[in-house]
C-alpha cells in the first residue's frame, strides 16, 4: 500500500503535524483503524487521527499551507541533542532583519536543491518570525510549499548572518537574485520539525 505525506523530512528532521492519506477498503471504523496502526507502529510513530476524505483529497497537492519550527539551543545543555542545533552567540536583531526578508513571494532557487523536475521554484512565505531568549531560541516559518532543504539553508544562512559571516545585504540579494548553486549554510536537520499542514474546508 502507498502511503502519500504532505512532505516529504530529510533524516533526523522531525515532524509532530504529518498528514498521510492512503487507499484502504475496511470494515474498520476510523478510531479502530488508528488503534489499529499505533499497535503495529514504532513507537518513535503515533497517528493522532484518522478519518475518511473525499476521494480528490491528496495529502501533498491539497494542502495550502505548511508550518515548520526550528529549535537553537546556544548553553551546553545536551540532554536535548537530538531536537536541537548547538550553536554560539547569536545577534538577534540580525537574526530577525534576515527573517523579514523572507516573508512574500519569491523565487528560492538560491536556498534549494537543484532539482530539475521542478517547474518553478517560488513560494509564498507568509510568515517568518525568530522568538527566544537566553538559552533558546525557536524559527517559525509558515508557507505554501516548500522546497528541499530550503528550510535548513535558510536557517543556516540566518545563523552566519547572525555569526557576522555573512552581510545582510548579501542574505537579501540571494532572496532577490536568485542564483543555482550558490555557496550557502544549511542547518543540520536535528532541530527542524514539521508541526503543522493546513487545507481548505
Amino acid at each position: 500500500m502507498r502511503v502519500h505525506g504532505a512532505g516529504r523530512t530529510d533524516t533526523g528532521v522531525h515532524a509532530t503535524g504529518q498528514v498521510a492519506h492512503f487507499d484502504l477498503s475496511t470494515e474498520m471504523d476510523s478510531c479502530e483503524l488508528k488503534d489499529a496502526l499505533n499497535g503495529i507502529t514504532p513507537r518513535e510513530i503515533q497517528i493522532m487521527d484518522c478519518g475518511v476524505v473525499p476521494e480528490e483529497f491528496h495529502a501533498r497537492f491539497s494542502a495550502t499551507k505548511r508550518y515548520y519550527h526550528y529549535r537553537i539551543r546556544r548553553d551546553g545543555f545536551l540532554l536535548d541533542r537530538h531536537y536541537t542545533w548547538h550553536t554560539d552567540h547569536l545577534d538577534m536583531n540580525l537574526l530577525q532583519s534576515a527573517a523579514g526578508y523572507i516573508t512574500g513571494d519569491h523565487d528560492f532557487t538560491s536556498f534549494s536543491r537543484n532539482n530539475k523536475e521542478l517547474d518553478h521554484r517560488r513560494c509564498i512565505i507568509y510568515e517568518s518570525l525568530w522568538k527566544g531568549h537566553d538559552a533558546i531560541v525557536n524559527y517559525k516559518i509558515i508557507g505554501n510549499r516548500f522546497l528541499h532543504h530550503m528550510v535548513r539553508y535558510l536557517v543556516g544562512t540566518m545563523v552566519e548572518v547572525a555569526r557576522g559571516k555573512v552581510s545582510l545585504s548579501r542574505f537579501k540579494s540571494l532572496i532577490d537574485n536568485p542564483i543555482e548553486s550558490v555557496h550557502i549554510f544549511k542547518a543540520p536537520p536535528n532541530g527542524l520539525v514539521l508541526t503543522q499542514v493546513d487545507y481548505d474546508e
